[in-house]
């Protein structure tokens, strides 16, 4: 195959319709735009426009705040965890960390920093150096025999 011979697959591109060609095209005169009217001009866009009304958009009252500072965290279960243990791909003597985590593939970026929560049980023995943890996760931890070093102002949130 060389670069010439490549092609769209048959229908998987439409011809664009050539507008105010004729009356035999089907689409001739006002091209499908009805007659006259604002609407029949170019450069009109009436989205959200209600013919003066006051719109809806501002008739609802405004809520909610978006808080520019607010955290993302990448959440990973204890469960989950185990689960890469069992399947080799977190090695037990090892802190765990962020990037571990990703390199493991339990996670998939880091965001903000990694948070672990107390869904299933841990089993092994784990030292853990991240963002953060539920209060009932490093219970869950410090009974297995592992250790959770977080940052010292989040510390156990």
């Amino acid at each position: 195959m060389k670069l010439n011979d490549l092609r769209d697959k048959d229908g998987a591109t439409h011809s664009k319709k050539r507008l105010g060609r004729g009356i035999g095209s089907g689409s001739g005169k006002t091209a499908g735009r009805g007659v006259k009217g604002q609407k029949a001009r170019s450069g009109v866009a009436v989205n959200g426009f209600e013919g003066g009304q006051m719109p809806l958009y501002r008739r609802l009252p405004k809520r909610g705040f978006n808080n520019i500072f607010a955290k993302s965290f990448a959440v990973v279960s204890l469960a989950r965890i185990q689960a890469a243990l069992d399947a080799k791909k977190l090695d037990a003597k090892m802190t765990v960390t962020a990037e571990a985590l990703v390199a493991a593939g339990v996670i998939r970026r880091v965001k903000d920093g990694v948070r672990i929560l107390s869904d299933g049980d841990l089993k092994s023995k784990l030292a853990f150096d991240v963002a953060g943890a539920s209060k009932a996760a490093i219970e869950k931890i410090e009974k297995a025999g592992g250790s959770v070093k977080l940052p010292e102002k989040a510390a156990a949130e």
